[in-house]
């Protein structure tokens, strides 16, 4: 299969009801729009990167920063001009095989999410791919229920199946089947009758701005996110405990705890073989591989030499459970310790203080069985 040719277009229209010029606004000393532009260039994902406006302006823009720009008819950028129509003017008039709309109004998307967004659009051979936020928790549409029903008792909302709303921030088509539904339809911005996608964003590439006070959140979001010393979580303890901090991350978790080499951007895949992914690992230097990542589990792949392991930690409000896929472990669950080995299982009830450490001769490989947003809870004396 020939590879395909990715094409970023980022729309920026001068005008604005709401903030003016709010694309050229400068968001913690940079236009709004550059963030945009540093994160599809640090994704890797794209043949080229264009600015698409009516707006001479941005062509300035776009060459410092060592993109392309497109301009569109003016009257493509009125305020009754819709997304259908400019992006069927840019498919006509460039060259590619799918196109990846990035709107410069959410400043704090990824790279790994920009270049995750495009692999899916191609691994799962969409012709179109929409990208939606997950709102897990009792919805209604036009005051009826969405996904809970008035006569049951409350569930907890982790329990619950979310709601998806369009993100907007990445939108992706393939050239033809956009050009194709647009002349025999007059639409294609939804995906028509093609086969369409859906894509989960989270956390801070949530957040759009649309007007002045989302400005405001996400200068103090970037603040935030730019402030190592975020990472520690701080609670309230007894005078006479010990101090405990909570970490989310689990990138981050895994980094802390020794693992050289993480792999999070092959996870979710119709059908994985472990025996392969391990092989093909470096394994004379600690791994993780994520599997699974998903609003109700992950799945990670965690390779770790003799000696190495995890800090001592609990979860507040998650069980979670290991399978033992290779070499040996030491397993201190509540102060006791246990010999694993391959074959074997673990299960841990949330609040159970647990570390874990590889033994023997050669590197263990386990496989842990959790979700991906859960707390992982420390102590002064956790190593």
């Amino acid at each position: 299969m020939s590879k395909k040719r990715v094409i970023a277009m980022i729309p920026a229209r001068l005008g604005s009801q709401r903030v003016p010029k709010k694309n050229l606004r400068l968001l913690n000393g940079k236009p709004l729009i550059s963030y945009a532009i540093e994160a599809a260039k640090a994704s890797g994902a794209f043949d080229e990167i264009y600015i698409n406006s009516e707006a001479d302006i941005f062509a300035e823009l776009a060459k410092e920063y060592g993109v392309k720009f497109y301009k569109r008819p003016a009257e493509l950028s009125s305020n009754t001009a819709v997304n259908d129509d400019f992006a069927y003017d840019f498919i006509k008039n460039t060259m590619g095989d799918i196109m990846v709309q990035l709107l410069p109004t959410s400043p704090l998307i990824a790279p790994e999410e920009i270049k995750g967004f495009v692999d899916e659009m191609i691994n799962g051979g969409y012709e179109s791919l929409v990208s939606v936020n997950d709102h897990q928790i009792a919805c209604l549409y036009q005051r009826k229920p969405v996904n809970f029903s008035l006569l049951e008792k409350h569930k907890s909302s982790q329990t619950m199946v979310p709601v998806q709303s369009y993100a907007t921030v990445l939108m992706a088509w393939t050239y033809g089947s956009y050009a194709g539904h647009m002349e025999k339809k007059g639409c294609a911005y939804h995906g028509a009758d093609g086969k369409t996608g859906y894509f989960v964003i989270k956390g801070l590439s949530t957040i759009d701005i649309d007007n002045e006070e989302d400005f405001v959140l996400a200068e103090v979001a970037m603040k935030f996110r730019n402030d190592p010393s975020n990472s520690e979580k701080q609670f309230w303890q007894p005078k006479n405990g010990h101090k405990t901090w909570a970490e989310v991350d689990v990138p981050a978790i895994l980094k802390i705890d020794g693992v050289a080499q993480s792999d999070f951007m092959q996870e979710n895949l119709p059908l994985t073989n472990l025996d392969r992914i391990i092989a093909g690992k470096d394994n004379s230097r600690s791994w993780c591989h994520r599997l699974v990542n998903t609003e109700s589990n992950s799945a990670t792949l965690i390779s770790q030499l003799p000696g190495e392991g995890n800090r001592l930690h609990y979860h507040p409000n998650w069980n979670e459970w290991w399978f033992i896929v290779a070499g040996r472990w030491q397993w201190e669950i509540e102060g006791q310790k246990y010999i694993v080995k391959k074959g074997d299982m673990v299960f841990i009830e949330k609040n159970k203080w647990h570390k874990i450490t590889a033994i023997g001769d050669r590197p263990a490989v386990r496989l842990a069985v959790s979700r991906g947003d859960v707390p992982h809870v420390y102590r002064e004396e956790s190593k």
